[in-house]
């Protein structure tokens, strides 16, 4: 059977039962992400989409940035989006680093996009990605917040980083993947995702940490 047809077999049976599969996360229920792009059944974006969708959608009306052009595969957005490598209409195509927009955000928000940076470029530069948050904080209008996920695991540098306080958000919390092919995951503290690898046990992310950080 061709990769594509198994595919679409899972992606239906997925969406038949999709209704009832959920998962918590900070207190509320949410339901697994079911899409075609990117076969989001099979990977970290089943529950890193519903979480960062729903924060977006609470600030409609206020000025919104993404970074990395994930979320206008799956919806109709109208907020910014930064990404240095996709061409898309609409897209900035800037180096977050240097990224100086006219005006400040009510909130960022960024989907397992920002290990990329530095570590996925030529030559590759471990410490950008300390460079590039830095500049998403001053980015922030007062009273703003981002929001970013992070697979543990991609970038060794960052999962170093994190365990050395090198990153530091205002609040930090953790996604782990339980099961394979039914993609399943529970929110965990740090001690028991610390040490998750990428593509093991499971294809993609095992371990999610999702990062906020408010301007006071």
């Amino acid at each position: 059977m061709m990769v594509k047809q198994k595919q679409d077999i899972e992606f239906n049976i997925y969406k038949i039962i999709g209704h009832l599969r959920t998962f918590r996360f900070q207190g509320r229920r949410y339901n697994y992400f079911y899409h075609r792009y990117n076969a989001t059944w099979m990977n970290e974006r089943a529950v890193e989409v519903p979480i960062i969708w729903e924060i977006v959608r609470k600030h409609q009306g206020e000025k919104i940035l993404e970074v990395g052009n994930v979320l206008s595969h799956y919806f109709s957005v109208n907020h910014d989006i930064l990404d240095k490598y996709e061409k898309a209409p609409g897209v900035i195509n800037q180096d977050l680093v240097h990224f100086q927009p006219a005006c400040k955000y009510d909130l960022i928000v960024s989907l397992s996009s920002l290990e990329h940076v530095g570590w996925d470029e030529s030559p590759r530069d471990s410490t950008k990605i300390l460079h590039a948050i830095e500049n998403l904080g001053n980015l922030l209008a007062p009273q703003g917040i981002m929001v970013v996920t992070l697979p543990l695991g991609y970038n060794l540098e960052i999962d170093k980083f994190l365990r050395q306080g090198k990153i530091r958000f205002s609040k930090q919390y953790y996604l782990k993947r339980i099961s394979g092919r039914s993609n399943r995951w529970e929110e965990v503290d740090w001690e028991d995702i610390c040490d998750a690898k990428y593509n093991h046990p499971f294809l993609g992310a095992n371990g999610v940490v999702v990062g906020i950080i408010e301007e006071g």
